[in-house]
């Protein structure tokens, strides 16, 4: 007798589950079944938008959406959060997943993304306390929030100046990259937290604080 084949839906889950800890994550039954409707829904959608590579269902589990959720412990209790570049929902989509509590403003330029932003937000119960802006990041003014989010912006490094001047009124920001982008943070702001994402030798979550506690 043969083991039953996994849908790619159950495998997604079962890498949720077995890598959770490894990410310092906390999954319920009801976060792992929004999870699993929004890679669905990216799995339903990706051939028309390209909203993400190509990928095995447990490389999206750890790739996007456990490291998407490494922003999770650095948000605060009811944070209003900006999220530009949002493509395919990563980070700010998971992060909302588990946190009912935070809001959230998502920028993307194209509008076919953006429309698959707005039926993932839905599909998932975060529609009313999320936004979207089917329009690029510099053609409007940065409203009033707490954390700024970016994880996949294009021309990330060289853009991130505007991006930081842009978002001048924000305190934190949490972006994800590589050698390349930290060193370009480094040129721009005072204080930096770097998180090793699991599993990887040059990704990382980067937290960036504007205005950083003096020591005691």
């Amino acid at each position: 007798m043969t083991d039953r084949k996994l849908s790619p839906a159950d495998e997604f889950d079962k890498a949720l589950t077995a890598h959770a800890d490894e990410f310092g994550v906390r999954l319920g039954v009801e976060d792992r079944a929004r999870l699993s409707v929004y890679y669905s829904l990216v799995l339903s959608w990706n051939p028309r938008l390209h909203l993400v590579a190509p990928c095995p269902p447990a490389e999206f589990a750890t790739r996007h959406v456990l490291e998407s959720l490494l922003a999770i412990p650095f948000l605060d209790e009811g944070a209003r959060v900006l999220d530009v570049g949002s493509g395919a929902g990563l980070p700010i989509i998971p992060c909302l997943v588990l946190r009912p509590d935070i809001r959230a403003t998502l920028y993307e330029s194209s509008r076919k993304k953006s429309v698959f932003l707005g039926e993932a937000l839905r599909r998932i119960g975060a529609h009313e306390r999320a936004s979207v802006h089917a329009e690029r990041f510099q053609n409007n003014i940065a409203p009033e929030a707490d954390f700024l989010t970016c994880r996949a912006l294009e021309r990330f490094t060289e853009t991130l100046p505007e991006l930081f001047e842009w978002s001048s009124s924000v305190e934190t920001l949490l972006l994800f990259g590589g050698p390349g982008l930290r060193e370009q943070i480094e040129r721009l702001a005072p204080s930096l937290t770097t998180v090793r994402v699991p599993a990887t030798e040059r990704r990382s979550l980067f937290v960036v604080h504007r205005n950083p506690a003096p020591p005691n």
